[in-house]
């Protein structure tokens, strides 16, 4: 990605131009970021407290019998929301998909393992771990290396 940046006393307004080739996702994400249409915080259930979360501080995010996780360190946070909508408003910080259940962030990584099965374990710098199913383990990778979005 190419950014110009023309600071001009002439200029009225703030006015922003992107070129490319086709519409992409990380278009999509650079549009919605640029209009500040997301929300910035989720909301997770402590017992009966309703706690601030702030997506940078998210480890991964996980689904179990029907409810929906997000872990923060040993904190573990019931979340209001389907697992592909905790999705779709994590893209924008770096998460991707581990599992069918779990989705994870690629900035808390500290390292990780090949399984014998072809599985990756990931570490998180918090010392959690959790599995990348084979289905997901090229496009984690290509995240990991900043091939992907």
């Amino acid at each position: 990605m190419n950014v110009k940046i023309d600071l001009n006393g002439n200029n009225e307004q703030l006015s922003v131009t992107i070129h490319a080739k086709e519409w992409s996702e990380e278009l999509e994400q650079l549009v919605q970021l640029i209009n500040g249409s997301q929300r910035k915080r989720l909301i997770g259930m402590e017992g009966a407290q309703s706690v601030l979360l702030s997506p940078e501080d998210i480890e991964y995010v996980y689904s179990e019998s029907g409810r929906v996780f997000a872990q923060i360190g040993s904190r573990s946070l019931e979340l209001k929301m389907k697992l592909y909508e905790v999705e779709e408003f994590l893209k924008p910080y770096q998460f991707g998909r581990f599992s069918k259940s779990v989705i994870g962030s690629i900035r808390h990584i500290e390292r990780f393992e090949l399984s014998f099965n072809g599985n990756l374990c990931v570490y998180f710098t918090s010392g959690n771990k959790e599995y990348v199913s084979r289905r997901y383990v090229r496009s984690l990778k290509e995240k990991l290396t900043g091939g992907g979005n």
